[in-house]
């Protein structure tokens, strides 16, 4: 008598290796996992970012060093700040010829400041005279005109030849060197105007020339030996700007 093999059924309860062929895969439907903590966790605990964090603030204190280096290089090669300094006791400019020019020049860059310290000289000594010109019966046009002249004289040579020349001598720019001569020229030719002091503007006694003096001289006596003075000073300043010309001239010719 044969026996028929029994209805087994592969998806009972019972049968276990049934359930372990066919068990369904696991999608995650049912479970917390928070990726993002282990993820973070994970990479403050790689020593390889530990590395490149470290690497990196290696880094940034090599480049902090570097600019500190560039700076005090730029500093000693004689670059300055240009802070104001000059007067000291009421710093309006910068000035330091000791420390910011050559030794060669110097000299010369010293000659260019007694130079510009002249016409600032000339020009506040003409608005004196021409106060007692006025006190004398001058007018006041005259003392009106003579103070346009100190109070646009003064800085626009300092601005237009002056510190050009400075900044020339300090760095030996062509383009600055033809600069000043432009504007010095002008200078001088304003300097010889003054000595002379023709009668054009207001006759003439707005500035302290010998036409100048010599017409107030019947007038006042006073007035004219104050005359006299500006006149002296106007001409000692064109002869000392010619000179200083004709000597940078011959530097810049010296140097190019």
């Amino acid at each position: 008598m044969s026996s028929q093999p029994e209805n087994v059924n592969p998806f009972a309860n019972g049968s276990s290796a049934a359930g372990s062929k066919f068990r369904l895969p696991n999608f995650g439907f049912g479970q917390k996992h928070d990726a993002t903590d282990d993820v973070s966790l994970d990479a403050r605990n790689d020593p390889n970012r530990e590395k490149e964090l470290a690497d990196w603030e290696v880094d940034l204190k090599r480049r902090e060093l570097d600019i500190k280096r560039r700076e005090e290089a730029v500093s000693a090669a004689g670059v300055p700040a240009d802070d104001r300094n000059w007067p000291p006791f009421f710093p309006l400019i910068h000035h330091d010829i000791a420390n910011e020019i050559p030794v060669h020049a110097q000299k010369l860059q010293y000659m260019a400041f007694a130079s510009w310290l002249g016409l600032v000289l000339c020009l506040v000594y003409n608005i004196i005279a021409v106060i007692v010109c006025w006190i004398k019966g001058g007018g006041a046009k005259i003392f009106f005109l003579a103070s346009i002249y100190a109070l646009l004289g003064v800085p626009l040579s300092y601005v237009l030849w002056y510190r050009p020349l400075y900044r020339a001598m300090r760095t030996d720019s062509a383009f600055k060197f033809g600069w000043f001569f432009l504007t010095y020229l002008l200078h001088m030719l304003f300097c010889i105007f003054a000595a002379i002091a023709p009668p054009i503007v207001f006759h003439g006694q707005s500035l302290t020339g010998i036409l100048a003096a010599i017409d107030v001289f019947p007038h006042s006596v006073l007035v004219g030996i104050f005359y006299l003075i500006g006149f002296a000073f106007f001409c000692l300043e064109s002869l000392l700007s010619l000179w200083v010309l004709q000597k940078v001239y011959m530097y810049f010719r010296g140097h190019k």
